[in-house]
């Protein structure tokens, strides 16, 4: 049983670190980790396998309503399947951030997202957690990279998945992900005003993990 806590919310851009911290801050307190990412990218996934029209939200919408999804110590499973490294591909990234520019999709994820958040003791990591899913949450983070090295994580992250993709094919899949996130009518990625805000270039993941721990532990204090 994790143990009763605050609710973390941590933003930030594709390749920004936001996975790799939220899986070691959460493992530190002891706390669930929620990849809210994997929700949308899971409902991105079946949409490919059943092969919806992309551009019919209601459709996709529909979809959305009919999965289950669930989150324990092991990760997320959606529809009863735990998906893994099926979820990390890029084309399932890009079609998931398509679909999260549908506000009816958005709206039933949204929901999904709090309920799996609602007792505490979470880390919740996406782009909208701090502004929309949980703008009351005890703390925000949002992690930032430069370009350049948010492109190397990912090619990085993607050839050890066995993906073959090349660097520049990564970084033009991360500017049109950015440009969608940046621009979508319905929760855009922004910083929230009290989040608390670190860039992650060239820097250690065990220091940004400690940093963001310590605030943790100011906010249990009271």
């Amino acid at each position: 049983m994790r143990p009763k806590g605050v609710v973390i919310a941590i933003d930030g851009p594709a390749g920004s670190g936001k996975s790799t911290v939220a899986q070691k801050l959460a493992k530190r307190l002891g706390y669930l980790h929620i990849d809210t990412g994997a929700i949308y990218r899971s409902l991105a996934f079946w949409a490919l396998e059943r092969q919806l029209p992309l551009e019919d939200g209601e459709a996709i919408a529909r979809l959305a309503s009919e999965l289950s999804f669930e989150y324990d110590e092991a990760g997320l499973k959606v529809g009863g399947v735990r998906l893994g490294q099926a979820l990390r591909h890029e084309r399932v990234a890009e079609v998931a951030a398509r679909l999260a520019c549908y506000p009816q999709v958005r709206e039933i994820l949204l929901q999904v997202q709090r309920d799996l958040g609602a007792e505490g003791g979470v880390v919740l990591e996406g782009r909208d957690i701090g502004t929309v899913v949980f703008p009351d949450a005890e703390l925000k983070v949002f992690l930032t990279a430069s370009e350049e090295e948010r492109a190397l994580r990912r090619w990085r992250e993607e050839k050890a998945r066995g993906f073959d993709s090349s660097l520049e094919e990564v970084r033009a899949s991360i500017r049109r992900r950015d440009e969608q996130d940046a621009r979508r009518e319905v929760a855009p990625l922004r910083v929230a005003q009290d989040a608390l805000q670190i860039d992650t270039t060239g820097r250690e993941v065990e220091g940004i993990v400690a940093e963001i721990e310590g605030a943790v532990r100011k906010k249990l204090k009271g």
